[in-house]
């Protein structure tokens, strides 16, 4: 991917669990498990899976309820490639 290249999140969707199917604006598509992020700070509130079911995306990435969002690259790093 160029660096110059702003990396942003182009669909997200449910699979399992806690898992989401990411694909990004390089066209890379990931998988990414947020359960290792559910005990820290204000993402606790993303336990409840049907508060976590309701994600949006923003122009830029995965939102929950205006309050909660991931940076893209980060989600890029941590993904598992699909």
């Amino acid at each position: 991917m160029d660096t110059k290249e702003l990396l942003t999140v182009t669909n997200a969707e449910y699979v399992r669990d806690y898992t989401l199917r990411i694909r990004f604006s390089d066209g890379v598509e990931k998988l990414f498990d947020f359960s290792g992020e559910l005990t820290k700070g204000i993402c606790r509130k993303l336990q409840d899976l049907d508060y976590f079911k309701k994600f949006t995306l923003d122009p830029f990435t995965i939102d929950w309820n205006n309050e909660i969002g991931f940076a893209p690259e980060y989600l890029y790093e941590n993904g598992v490639l699909v």
